[in-house]
């Protein structure tokens, strides 16, 4: 039987994260028509919607962090995930982007719980079953370290004796908590998702709960893959 030649993990990722107030200063000339676009760096227990559902334990909300009316979520986090986020008034962007026969990839950095081998990936590179899914096939690799993320607030449950490892995984479809799913599937728990990528937009440069609005460089390589 032919073997597979190993896959090396790739080398974690050093973004670099700013500091300052929740709604950063830096803004971009708007684009015509009153459109808007922006980045969010979603916070870890934060409901990605702008009003709480639940007045008797109110929790935080978009509405706490962006204070621009009539935009809305690009797709959704849970509220126990945390990064990229993008809001628009554009509701053909926003279609386009969010519905799932577009196929535009979303990249998230996965924390899994125990020392998963190349090999133990597969699945998801080729699809696994999820309740009453199979995924579509799913690009994944090894961090040979952690990326360079803000520490979670709270931090995750440490089990001493149990090893952490931090993936890469690509996806082209979005599924409720379908990340957590996945690994659950093939032994190896989700502890911290935090989603990097959405299409050509990457995270660097926010730090949680901070938001911009896209450059103009941005917003025209956006456009180009909803045409």
């Amino acid at each position: 039987m032919r073997r597979n030649p190993q896959r090396q993990p790739r080398k974690a990722p050093s973004p670099s994260f700013s500091t300052g107030h929740s709604s950063t200063s830096r803004r971009s000339p708007q684009p015509r028509g009153g459109d808007r676009y922006l980045l969010f760096y979603k916070p870890y227990n934060v409901l990605c919607q702008f009003t709480e559902p639940d007045a008797d334990a109110p929790r935080q909300t978009l509405k706490d962090f962006i204070p621009v009316p009539d935009v809305y979520p690009v797709g959704r986090l849970d509220q126990d995930s945390e990064g990229l986020l993008l809001l628009t008034n554009n509701g053909s962007l926003q279609h386009r982007l969010s519905h799932p026969k577009f196929q535009h990839p979303r990249t998230y950095w996965v924390q899994v719980e125990g020392a998963p081998q190349d090999s133990d990936l597969d699945p998801l590179r080729h699809g696994v079953t999820i309740r009453d899914y199979r995924t579509l096939p799913a690009t994944v690799t090894l961090f040979p370290t952690a990326p360079a993320l803000p520490p979670r607030d709270p931090p995750i449950r440490d089990r001493r004796h149990i090893p952490t490892t931090w993936l890469e995984l690509t996806l082209i479809e979005g599924r409720n908590r379908q990340v957590r799913r996945m690994t659950a599937a093939i032994g190896f728990p989700t502890l911290r998702l935090v989603r990097s990528r959405i299409a050509t937009l990457r995270l660097d440069g926010l730090a949680p709960g901070q938001w911009r609005d896209l450059t103009p460089a941005e917003l025209a390589d956006l456009q180009a893959l909803t045409l």
